[in-house]
């Protein structure tokens, strides 16, 4: 047999030799760019990619998960913890439909996916046939590109496309939806020697007067902030940034999605800013003179009142995406491009030792602490810090969404930002596990902890099966309040304290539920639990879920309020 007609020794066809129909192009083309997981769940008209799975043993490693939902989460943590292309595929109608939250947490959060889904036949399309979709149409605001594959003839060329498209500058999801004969009909070899291998492109120049002008304003500063966001991890220019920092000199205020591009001790980290961000944060921000935005876009939720947002400073922003800038506050200097060539072109000594020394005070005024230990009956703050310090550099945190996210935010230090898997931008609860099985998945060796409350722990809790199937060490953390409690806590400020459906007291025992799935399970109750429940956590092979009660009443603080500013915070009084 010749080399090009040779199968591979796991089974696979070999990547040279022409896919005998759309479905194994599909594999090939996955395993050429050196895919090797997918998540995803099958049904009628994705059944010829998945035939074309089970007639290549070893081609691709599949995780079935319990939901579509989850399937699309669990490629999303795929993605966010290691930086690679995640994967999911579900079938047509409702498979594709279930999709649809996840993609849309990845297109919010620039992740890159690629997302493939059957489709009815070509020739029952737009005859509202069984389980048809107009998943173009429902895609297009959630993705960066949706493609509509009509011809076998095109997919090679398509997918090259999708898979390119979906990591190449700002990175998101890419949908690619295949109808069913175009899975399965014969791919004619002049469509697969032809279709290229990614889309070459050249970086483009410098901004060189661009850069001149934000030297200037670094050089003319008297009390510059940085303001640092996801953008800088999605670039892969975490270690540009921090010598950046080094070589400023200026302090730093990060996003939820830039925690960890410093570590949580640097002299130099102000921590979050915004709606629940550190006090010192906020009002370092509020008297700064200049204002750096780097990989972020002022999002509502950083910046309280847009209007009243760093009201003293001049604006430099760097980012990728064009589009970004001037969306929301114009900027007197924009520099775009990889950050990996503007921060070392642009790093130049600013800041004064005395602007430093105040943003040290603030730090060490305002800055997040821990409930005395004596008479603490809120064991989940001290566990985060505690979890914190113990754990190794190693761990990833996949959170959900809610107070215990903002809990981590606030009290979990990262080493590394993409060691803290969150829904920032959409905020979808349910998030948490399959982000979590995701992330073990990408790291198999790596400390995976997902920490949840029990409002989105609900809204995945079936993927307790597929840590299960695969016996993956993903540890569960379920802070039970009993209350939809970012809600009630909202409407306890805002709205007169009428609470409106986010009682949960009828939640199950949840150490019952993760033991009726085969996983141990334990109830943390106490400040005097806590360093058990941390060894348990890092030292207990296989999956477990613990189960840590939390007081109903607790609160997040600080929080800026609807329409107010940031130096408006509400913050916890101190009897």
């Amino acid at each position: 047999m010749p080399p090009s007609q040779a199968a591979t020794a796991d089974g696979a066809q070999a990547p040279d030799q022409a896919p005998s129909n759309g479905a194994d192009a599909v594999i090939q083309i996955l395993r050429r760019h050196g895919v090797d997981t997918a998540f995803g769940y099958p049904g009628g008209a994705i059944m010829p990619l998945y035939d074309a799975l089970a007639r290549q043993p070893g081609a691709l490693k599949h995780i079935l998960t319990r939901h579509e939902q989850a399937a699309g989460f669990a490629a999303n943590g795929f993605a966010r913890s290691s930086g690679r292309l995640g994967v999911c595929i579900a079938t047509s109608g409702p498979g594709a439909t279930n999709l649809i939250t996840a993609i849309a947490d990845a297109h919010m959060d620039s992740v890159p996916l690629l997302v493939i889904t059957g489709q009815v036949p070509t020739g029952l399309m737009g005859t509202d046939a069984f389980q048809e979709t107009d998943v173009l149409g429902l895609t297009l605001p959630i993705t960066k590109h949706s493609y509509l594959v009509r011809r076998v003839e095109d997919l090679p060329g398509i997918l090259e496309e999708a898979i390119w498209l979906a990591q190449e500058g700002r990175p998101g999801p890419v949908w690619v939806d295949i109808p069913k004969d175009v899975q399965l009909a014969p791919l004619p070899g002049a469509s697969w020697a032809s279709a290229e291998t990614g889309v070459a492109h050249e970086a483009p120049a410098l901004d060189e007067q661009g850069l001149a002008q934000a030297r200037a304003l670094l050089a003319e500063a008297d009390q510059p902030i940085i303001y640092a966001g996801g953008g800088v991890v999605l670039a892969e220019a975490v270690e540009a940034f921090r010598d950046f920092v080094e070589t400023t000199g200026a302090p730093v205020v990060t996003t939820l999605k830039g925690l960890g591009l410093l570590v949580a001790d640097h002299p130099l980290n102000m921590g979050m800013l915004g709606m629940h961000g550190a006090p010192c944060a906020n009002r370092a921000v509020q008297a700064c003179d200049l204002l750096v935005v780097v990989g972020a876009r002022f999002d509502d939720r950083a910046t309280g009142r847009l209007a009243d947002f760093a009201p003293h400073a001049r604006v430099i922003h760097m980012d990728v995406d064009a589009a970004e800038v001037s969306k929301l506050r114009p900027p007197q200097v924009s520099v775009l491009g990889d950050l990996n060539r503007l921060l070392p072109a642009l790093a130049t000594p600013a800041s004064t030792e005395v602007w430093r020394h105040h943003c040290a005070e603030l730090r060490r005024v305002g800055d997040f602490r821990l409930p005395p230990e004596k008479g603490d009956t809120f064991p989940a703050l001290r566990f985060l810090r505690r979890l914190s310090e113990q754990g190794n550099a190693q761990v990833h945190i996949a959170c959900d969404v809610g107070q215990h996210q903002m809990w981590v935010a606030q009290f979990h230090g990262f080493g590394h930002p993409r060691r803290h898997l969150t829904s920032g931008g959409l905020g979808a609860m349910g998030f948490g596990l399959p982000a979590a099985i995701g992330a073990q998945m990408a790291h198999p060796s790596a400390q995976v902890i997902n920490i949840s409350g029990d409002g989105s722990f609900m809204m995945n809790v079936q993927e307790l099966a597929t840590l299960r199937r695969y016996n993956l060490p993903v540890k569960m953390v379920v802070f039970d309040n009993q209350y939809l409690g970012m809600v009630r806590q909202q409407q306890e400020l805002f709205y007169e304290g009428r609470l409106a459906e986010v009682d949960l007291s009828d939640n199950p025992d949840f150490v019952q539920v993760a033991q009726a799935f085969g996983i141990p399970a334990l109830r943390i109750e106490g400040v005097d639990s806590v360093d058990a429940a941390i060894e348990a956590c890092l030292e207990t092979q296989g999956p477990l879920l613990l189960h840590i009660p939390v007081a109903r009443e607790q609160n997040v603080w600080p929080i800026v309020g609807p329409g107010m500013s940031n130096d408006q915070m509400i913050e916890e009084e101190v009897a």
